[in-house]
């Protein structure tokens, strides 16, 4: 049985640590009404340049002419993942379920005979990826914690500068899309060839175009197409925000509350084996005077 004095230190140290969660989980709190305004802000953007690059795709994708941003390389070999997780942790499950998803995606390419290459934004990804010697990192961004888009635009220019030097056909960005506090859900986009993923209501009604385009699509398609990586990967980064601080304030509200249980476990331990040095006491007091 544990002495009193242990403990007393046990219940100051949880009585501690109860402390940094729960300031942990405020500011958790505070980053995430910040951080969620910015990705809901940044969500219609990001849509009305999928309905713009649909709209474009529809005429270009059959011409010779086509943009390679457009239509890729015309093979399919080489895949460039980009993943997107947070550079510190205590966070619950949020960067291990994303890698775990693109682990999974990996290792389906790979049965595919598929060559595999990959960016990492943020430590913690790093970290878990490094422990496997098939994955292949050719890049690296560590130091985004409040994503601008000058963030989104110099990841967007070096899967720009691969795709020009031929180092890949496809690029696809994994990153978690904010729900709620509680509910983050990994999510693959694919960035290279350019995927039509949304539709405007107006135009699956109309089938036709509800957008006029100076001096000609050809132009506006080549100007738009750098910008929707940059937009999507901002997007990304936005959303992979959101996720985390929503992730950190849930994690340490439940470590709050386990710590609060444990406390109250060990008071319970406390006043039992206070009771019983008590009585241990009074029974050699009274053993004593009776042999007086």
């Amino acid at each position: 049985m544990a002495n009193l004095k242990d403990l007393k230190l046990r219940i100051r140290s949880v009585q501690s640590t109860k402390k940094i969660t729960s300031a942990m989980k405020m500011i958790a709190a505070a980053k995430l009404k910040k951080a969620q305004s910015a990705a809901e802000a940044s969500r219609p953007y990001a849509k009305h340049m999928g309905y713009v690059m649909s709209d474009l795709v529809t005429n270009q994708t059959a011409t010779d002419n086509a943009p390679k941003l457009l239509v890729g390389t015309g093979q399919n070999k080489t895949h460039l993942l980009i993943i997107v997780t947070s550079n510190r942790g205590l966070c619950g499950g949020f960067n291990s379920s994303l890698v775990r998803q693109a682990k999974r995606q990996i290792k389906d390419l790979q049965k595919d005979n598929k060559d595999i290459k990959v960016i990492v934004i943020g430590k913690k990804g790093l970290d878990i990826l490094r422990q496997d010697s098939n994955i292949n990192i050719v890049g690296k961004h560590l130091s985004i914690t409040n994503p601008r888009f000058f963030n989104a635009e110099s990841v967007s220019s070096d899967i720009i500068d691969l795709f020009e030097k031929g180092e890949f056909d496809v690029c696809s960005v994994f990153y978690n899309k904010f729900i709620s506090a509680l509910n983050q859900i990994p999510t693959r986009q694919q960035l290279i060839p350019f995927q039509s993923s949304t539709t405007s209501k107006k135009e699956q009604v109309s089938g036709a175009s509800i957008h006029e385009y100076e001096p000609s699509e050809e132009i506006v398609l080549e100007r738009l197409l750098p910008k929707n990586i940059k937009v999507q990967i901002f997007n990304a980064l936005l959303e992979s925000t959101a996720s985390e601080h929503g992730a950190r304030m849930a994690a340490m509200d439940g470590a709050t509350r386990n710590a609060e249980d444990l406390i109250g476990d060990l008071n319970l331990t406390y006043n039992r084996t206070r009771q019983v040095v008590i009585t241990s006491e009074l029974i050699e007091i009274i053993s004593g005077a009776d042999a007086l």
